[in-house]
């Protein structure tokens, strides 16, 4: 009977210390359960706080920054697709749309003649050529409307056919007249251009277009006296007369030496002395 009760005793006392133990458990759950909803609502603050974050920043950036506008180009597709080497140098000309179109691609030309480059590589460069209202221009043309470089420079030429300076004539060499204080060189230089611009091959309207317009002097004597026949030997005359005249300049901005001034001979000392001598027997 001893041995039941002491039995009895025991679970009840086991079943007190579970019950403790449960009571225990159940606090600690609760304590967790309250750290778990303290940091659910601190993690919720922070990604909230994030958001708000990155929505101000987004804003930030779609104000500050623009994107830029849909580019695209009229080329074919057989001139998008041709490559060009990374070693290929490109033209260094530019066109903002208000040049001389012929002076543009004369320039472009002339590059491309020392780099060469095929027809859609041509195509690709005289592109890049292009700024401001010019680059505006091209990239408003339809797609897939330009095939070659030849009708590319077509289409260029007939757009900015107004900037296009006035075609030189062969009378516009009587304009250019030799300025006061210009040497011969700078005129004869300055003329020649004007006859390589002009493009006439009438030696004697050269000749006499050249004679109205430089300076009375006497080169301009000398070819009024001995009337050359070509613009080549208004030229090898003119070589001479610039030596000619170089060496005269210099001949009068050369200072001359001054003469020595003879040497003077003084009287030996015997004939002072006589002289003094004299004079004083006189006194």
């Amino acid at each position: 009977m001893q041995q039941v009760m002491d039995m009895m005793q025991g679970l009840q006392e086991a079943m007190a210390a579970s019950k403790v133990e449960q009571e225990r458990m159940q606090e600690d759950l609760t304590a967790s359960q309250a750290r778990n909803e303290e940091l659910c609502r601190t993690n919720e603050e922070l990604h909230r706080g994030l958001r708000n974050n990155s929505g101000l920043r987004e804003a930030d950036e779609r104000e500050c920054f623009t994107p830029p506008r849909e580019f695209s180009t009229p080329f074919s597709q057989s001139i998008l697709e041709a490559v060009i080497p990374n070693t290929f140098v490109g033209p260094k000309v530019t066109f903002n749309g208000m040049e001389d179109p012929e002076a543009h691609l004369t320039a472009f030309h002339t590059q491309m003649m020392l780099v060469g480059g095929s027809d859609a590589v041509r195509c690709k460069l005289f592109m890049s050529t292009l700024t401001g209202m010019a680059m505006d221009w091209f990239i408003s043309l339809p797609d897939d409307h330009i095939t070659s470089f030849a009708q590319l420079s077509q289409v260029f030429r007939e757009q900015y056919l107004a900037n296009r300076a006035s075609p030189p004539v062969s009378y516009d060499l009587f304009d250019v007249k030799q300025y006061q204080g210009e040497t011969l060189k700078e005129y004869i230089n300055r003329f020649g251009a004007q006859v390589v611009k002009v493009g006439t091959t009438e030696e004697p309207m050269i000749v006499y277009a050249f004679r109205k317009g430089v300076c009375p002097g006497p080169f301009c004597e000398s070819i009024i006296r001995n009337r050359p026949r070509t613009f080549v030997e208004i030229r090898r005359r003119a070589v001479e007369h610039i030596a000619t005249e170089g060496e005269v300049c210099e001949k009068r901005t050369s200072v001359a030496p001054t003469r020595p001034r003879a040497p003077s001979c003084a009287q030996p000392a015997r004939v002072n002395e006589a002289a003094t001598g004299r004079k004083n027997q006189e006194s």
